[in-house]
């Protein structure tokens, strides 16, 4: 029994941790229509910063903060490439995952005096000082100060994401995702909006890496590897499973939809399939997601694929 609640508690963990980069790609993906690929190498970047900055002595509270400051820096460049210098969506991404792997790397060689990860198990993080020792460590046997740090910092981020799109740029936000054209004969620039956009989803994927760095305490580029597929398959998920409740706001969908993501993870390494194999897992899950969301979603990825010249011929067309 105590091995089952433990499971629990680790899959409720890492799939709050995890739904903060479900809601970052929520933005991109699901509302703004937008396939960005950028954040494999956002989320290492939240996550490396972070590490660098512990090492030094920054307190961990505020370095939440810089992470996603840094990560919306990130997303503004890959947003400026699509509106400005006009590069398809898909190509932006790339380009800039591509240049993250290097500034990451360099930044925590530097960060580090030359070693390729940041650890730090023996300094202060989000979960073991300040406010967090405010929660109890453990409670009947069972660490839960983890769980119930990452539920705050997920709860709080979710109520700001919510206020923000019932305001008149978060509804411009949606109305951009849906068709550019009736944001632009509203008079707004609807490439401002959508560097909005990306900014935000790009600073969420920072600052998942940020907590889940502290979590682990150690950060590396490497843990940038299958974000994508891991935030896209959550929204798919959350998305398709309680669609039809209809008093479910989409990023209450998308957090559960990490939750479900992380229990069907664990539940296959629980099985005993090697370590070896963790990659292939997240992919099958992904396909299955993709299943279950019918063609609906299917019809989602084509159309984020697609140029700019050839969505706008689908527009005239209906």
């Amino acid at each position: 029994m105590g091995e089952f609640v433990n499971y629990l508690i680790l899959i409720a963990e890492e799939g709050l941790m995890y739904a903060l980069l479900a809601m970052g790609m929520y933005i991109t993906y699901s509302i703004l229509d937008f396939p960005d690929l950028s954040v494999d190498g956002t989320f290492p970047l939240g996550a490396v910063l972070t590490g660098v900055l512990i090492i030094h002595g920054v307190n961990p509270w505020l370095c939440l903060v810089i992470a996603f400051a840094a990560g919306m820096a990130a997303g503004m460049l890959t947003g400026l490439m699509n509106v400005k210098l006009k590069i398809i969506p898909l190509l932006c991404g790339i380009i800039m995952y591509t240049g993250m792997l290097s500034i990451n790397l360099v930044l925590i060689k530097f960060g580090t005096g030359g070693s390729a990860i940041a650890s730090f198990f023996t300094k202060n993080t989000i979960f073991n000082s300040s406010l967090a020792t405010v929660i109890p460590k453990s409670v009947g046997g069972f660490t839960l100060r983890a769980v119930f740090i990452s539920l705050i910092i997920v709860v709080v981020c979710k109520i700001l994401l919510d206020l923000y799109l019932k305001t008149k740029n978060g509804l411009l936000l949606r109305a951009t995702g849906d068709n550019e054209r009736y944001t632009t004969m509203l008079g707004k620039n609807s490439g401002t909006i959508k560097i909005l956009g990306l900014m935000l989803g790009n600073g969420f994927a920072a600052l998942a890496g940020s907590v889940i760095a502290q979590r682990k305490g150690s950060a590396d580029q490497q843990m940038g590897v299958g974000m994508v597929v891991l935030g896209l398959a959550s929204v798919i998920i959350g998305i398709s499973v309680f669609r039809r409740v209809k008093i479910m706001k989409g990023t209450t969908m998308v957090i559960l939809g990490s939750i479900i993501y992380k229990a069907a993870y664990q539940i296959v390494l629980a099985l005993g399939v090697p370590t070896d194999w963790n990659n292939l897992i997240k992919a099958l899950i992904f396909l299955i997601a993709l299943i279950i969301g019918g063609t609906k979603f299917q019809a989602l990825f084509i159309k984020l694929f697609k140029s700019p010249k050839k969505r706008e011929k689908d527009v005239e067309v209906t």
